[in-house]
This record gives structure tokens, C-alpha cells and sequence, in this order.
């Protein structure tokens, strides 16, 4: 008799607890259900996004747009029932980009002469008021440069490794061919290059050259380094093989020294563990060209949403949630770095962060990254979590995380990134086009109900 009481009680009890999973896993449900809802139908994001790429810009590091930017999203943020918002000083280092840039293809004997669609990289030296002008080498890799020895006194290094469109992932394609952009002209310089132009870092053939930075050494005067658009890329490698090709280069770069800016740092304090913070973040520079607003006006006004919306839904949560837009991200990550290191002489704990920095398309999940002993800690949690996003086409999968907080790894937290569909992203990334005609606003939104529900759950784990 005694053994079918307590039968019936352990099954009561385990029935119980099934019963307390399954409202909690409804309740949750729900919750990112209204979520969801209040962003496609407000859209705030959308709004903040048109005034940073339209009426702001492109916002370099230490240049005015920028603070503009500071000031803009400071303000935004003390409206959503933040604790506090502060500015938090770092040291950038400011590039300015001058006159529109030249290259341009002289005398050919199949062409005669051509003007090509360039834009200066950013750490990009100066020609010089006369310009310069010089022979044409074609190299796929830095290792052929090295090969090259002394015939590349004087010429002008043209980098023209694709992307290997046979990636599903386009990041990784920009992954395999970006060492040429960072690397490559400061190799051509060491190698005696008067100049260097690199294929713009897409998969897409089109007319819309690419900036991005490219790192000197401090031993070597940076020579004219120019992104040049696929297209033109594509010309200079046909002439290539019938005729020999000089051009004439043209750059006005100016390297105007260390400037003060700033992060923009918005908390909610929480109301039971207070001590354990969740970050969301996108950075706040962007080139100078465009409007950046895939580029990362979209991270920026995502986090921020992130905010509105639970204060839409009147959420109060139980650990600290930081929106924090990070400076200098495009060329130093001062940003990142200065915030990590305040954070640890501070002690804080950042139990999670989330990046957003992969443009405003239709996100596709998160990929997180930890060291192995956190990801076991979170493993039981990430099935339910899935099960709760999947109507929203949403996975969390093993993986990268994002730049600015990936220095706050040590503090044993669980870092993500959102990852949106990334098969356009390259189009836009680091050009002209970046502006807000290039997003739109219901993909946007569903980029910020997607953070913000990955907050909530992390909010409501144990």
C-alpha cells in the first residue's frame, strides 16, 4: 500500500511539472508573439535608420557626422525607459578621404583612354597635387607579389582575386579574399609599388566600387590604395592579356591624427541580478561614403529597438540590459576595446552580449560563441529556444560572434551574433549604396524581434 502512495504521488508530481514546463514554454511563446507584432506594425527602427544614413550619413570615426550620430542616438535612447545613458570616451584614429579620388586608364592601345569607378581605402596615402602614373601588374595573392621582387619598383600592384561565389555563405567568400584589401597594398608598398588597386570585395558584377581599410606599417609612407568596382576590374584583367596598361592615380587622403569620440551606452537596470548584464549592440560608425545603413545603421537602430520594445510589451527585466553602439569599429575598434577594458577593471559580469552587424535582411538565427564549459551550461535551454523561435524561421547554431564584443569573452558570458540572410549584403557593404533604399523596413523590424526575444529568454533563464 505504502508503495503505490508514493507511485501516485511521483507521478502527480511529474505530471505537475509537465504541466508547469508546458504553461511557462506558452507563456514564453506568447511573450515573443507580441513582440513580433509590435515591431512589424510600429517599424521605429526603420525611422531612427532613415535619419542616421539620410539626414546623418556616413559617419567615420572622428569625423563630425559621427558625434552628429552620438548625439542623435543619445537622445533616442533616454526615451526608452532607460536607467541611464551615458557617452563613453575612447580614442580614434581620424582618416579623411579629400577630393573625389582619379584612376584612369591612359593611352591604351585597344581602349585609348578610360576613367575608372574607385574609391580611396580607407588609411589610403596621397598621390600628391600632379597625381601619380605607372604600369599595371595583376596578382591573385600577396604571395605573388612577394614573388615578384624588384620588377614591382614603380608599378602599380592590382589585386583581382574574386569571391568564390561557391560559398553559400557569402561571408565566407569575403572572408577568403579580404587579406588582399587589408594586407595587400601595404605588401606593395614594402615591395616598391607607387600605387595599388584592389577588386572590390563582392561576389556581384556592377559599376559601385568598395572602400574598407587597408593597415599600413608605421615604417612604410602608405602609398594610393583604391578599391576598384568589379566591373572595371574585370575590363583591367582583359587588357591585361593583350596589352600593356599605365594609369594615372589621383588620392588626396589625409591622416588627421588621434580624436576623442565616443560609445553611446544606454542601461536598464535589473530589478533581481542586477550584477549580471545582457548586452545588445551594433557599432555607430560607418564609412564615409553612403548613408551606412546596412552597414551599421541597422545593428544600431536593431539594439535600440530592442529597448522599445519591451517597453512596449511592459517588460520589466530581472538582469541589466545594455544597448551599447560602439564606436570605431570600421577602422581600430577603439569602441570595443575601451569598453571591454573599463568593464573588467570594473569587475563587471556580462552574462550575454549580442551583436548585430551583418546588415538589415531577413534575419535566419544566431550563431553563438563561448568557451566549452558556458556552452554546456546553456545547451539544455537552446532546444526549447529554438522550438519557441522556429515559427519565426530563427536557429541558434555554434559559431562567430561579432567584433566589438568579442573582447568581452573572458568574462565567461555567451556571446551572439545575429546572422540575417546574407546573400545581397556584399552589394551594399562599404559603398555608395549603402542608404536606406537598400533596406527594407519589415525585414529590418523582424532583425530587432529577433534580438529582442533572444533577450527575453536569456532574461527568463535561471
Amino acid at each position: 500500500m505504502r508503495q503505490i502512495i508514493i507511485t501516485i504521488l511521483l507521478v502527480t508530481y511529474w505530471g505537475t511539472a509537465d504541466f508547469g514546463q508546458a504553461a511557462e514554454q506558452e507563456e514564453k511563446a506568447f511573450t515573443i508573439k507580441k513582440i513580433h507584432e509590435e515591431a512589424l506594425t510600429n517599424q521605429m527602427a526603420y525611422k531612427w535608420l532613415y535619419y542616421l544614413s539620410e539626414k546623418i550619413g556616413g559617419r567615420l570615426a572622428g569625423s563630425p557626422e559621427s558625434i552628429a550620430a552620438v548625439e542623435f542616438t543619445h537622445q533616442i535612447l533616454d526615451t526608452l525607459n532607460t536607467t541611464k545613458v551615458w557617452n563613453q570616451p575612447c580614442e580614434v584614429n581620424y582618416w579623411y578621404r579629400g577630393d573625389k579620388e582619379e584612376v584612369r586608364i591612359i593611352n591604351n592601345s585597344i581602349i585609348g583612354t578610360k576613367d575608372l569607378k574607385v574609391l580611396a581605402l580607407g588609411g589610403s596615402g596621397a598621390s600628391g597635387k600632379d597625381g601619380i602614373s605607372g604600369e599595371v601588374i595583376e596578382v591573385k595573392s600577396l604571395e605573388e607579389v612577394k614573388l615578384l621582387g624588384a620588377k614591382a619598383k614603380d608599378k602599380i600592384i592590382f589585386y583581382n582575386r574574386a569571391f568564390n561565389n561557391g560559398h553559400l555563405r557569402t561571408f565566407n567568400a569575403y572572408g577568403e579574399s579580404v587579406d588582399q584589401r587589408v594586407f595587400g597594398p601595404n605588401l606593395a608598398a614594402k615591395m616598391g609599388a607607387r600605387a595599388c588597386l584592389v577588386r572590390s570585395m563582392t561576389g556581384r558584377l556592377d559599376d559601385n566600387p568598395h572602400t574598407g581599410v587597408t593597415i599600413f606599417e608605421s615604417m612604410f609612407l602608405p602609398i594610393p590604395a583604391l578599391g576598384v568596382s568589379t566591373n572595371d576590374a574585370e575590363l583591367l584583367s582583359s587588357l591585361l592579356k593583350r596589352s600593356k596598361v599605365e594609369v594615372f592615380v589621383k588620392t588626396t587622403c589625409e591622416d588627421r591624427g588621434k580624436k576623442q569620440s565616443y560609445s553611446v551606452i544606454g542601461e536598464i537596470r535589473g530589478s533581481e541580478k542586477p550584477d549580471e548584464i545582457i548586452l545588445v549592440g551594433g557599432h555607430l560608425d560607418s564609412w564615409d561614403v553612403g548613408g551606412g545603413a546596412h552597414d551599421d545603421g541597422a545593428g544600431c537602430v536593431h539594439s535600440m529597438e530592442v529597448f522599445y520594445l519591451l517597453k512596449k510589451i511592459n517588460y520589466k527585466p530581472r538582469r541589466t540590459l545594455r544597448c551599447v553602439l560602439f564606436m570605431n569599429e570600421e577602422n581600430g575598434l577603439a569602441g570595443g576595446k575601451t569598453y571591454a577594458d573599463i568593464s573588467e577593471k570594473a569587475g563587471e559580469h556580462h552574462y550575454a552580449a549580442i551583436e548585430s552587424d551583418a546588415g538589415g535582411f531577413v534575419p535566419k538565427g544566431f550563431s553563438y560563441d563561448a568557451d566549452t564549459g558556458i556552452v554546456r551550461k546553456y545547451t539544455p535551454f537552446f532546444a526549447g529556444w529554438n522550438e519557441l523561435l522556429e515559427p519565426y524561421d530563427i536557429k541558434i547554431n555554434k559559431g562567430g560572434s561579432g567584433a566589438d564584443i568579442g573582447p568581452l569573452k573572458g568574462q565567461k558570458g555567451i556571446l551572439f551574433g545575429l546572422t540575417p540572410d546574407s546573400q545581397r549584403y556584399f552589394d551594399f557593404h562599404h559603398t555608395e549604396v549603402d542608404r536606406i533604399s537598400a533596406v527594407h523596413p519589415r525585414e529590418l523590424a523582424l532583425g530587432s524581434a529577433a534580438m529582442a526575444s533572444l533577450v527575453y529568454l536569456l532574461d527568463q533563464t535561471p
